[in-house]
């Protein structure tokens, strides 16, 4: 018996049912046909954000970050080099703290850059700062038992 996952599509937020063996043959979105993965994080926003973190059944990173923010744009290449190295068992996501302050206020974000990894809706880890490539993927591997 096949066992299936969704995964919610980057490009128009529809809900896919994919089965997980599957996962690493590029699915595409049954909407859109978009790649459900492209080995990029998602920019999540107040109005995908929500839909991805509660309808996606792989943990999913978020990085919380500002342009402003240097140490914000010291972490940017390693989030996506983590994305492209974990990608299809996470799913990565950005948000940009000064365009979707809500999002930042519901998270109690008090610093930038700050990570925070959901799995069935709920936060299960957070961190504050920047992490190297290599702690950044054990880290993740921690908490999601990936």
């Amino acid at each position: 018996m096949d066992s299936f996952v969704h995964i919610v599509c980057p490009e128009c937020s529809a809900v896919n049912r994919v089965p997980q063996e599957r996962l690493r043959d590029r699915p595409k979105c049954g909407r859109c046909k978009g790649p459900l993965f492209n080995l990029h994080p998602v920019d999540f926003n107040s109005v995908n954000f929500y839909k991805h973190i509660k309808n996606t059944d792989i943990p999913v990173v978020v990085d919380f970050w500002a342009p402003w923010c240097g140490p914000c744009r010291v972490m940017s290449p390693i989030f996506e080099q983590a994305t492209s190295h974990m990608e299809p068992a996470i799913r990565f996501g950005r948000v940009n703290t000064d365009n979707e302050q809500s999002l930042a206020v519901a998270f109690n974000i008090r610093s930038v850059p700050t990570l925070i990894i959901f799995k069935n809706g709920q936060e299960i880890a957070r961190h504050s700062g920047v992490l190297d490539h290599t702690s950044l993927i054990n880290w993740i591997k921690k908490w999601t038992g990936i």
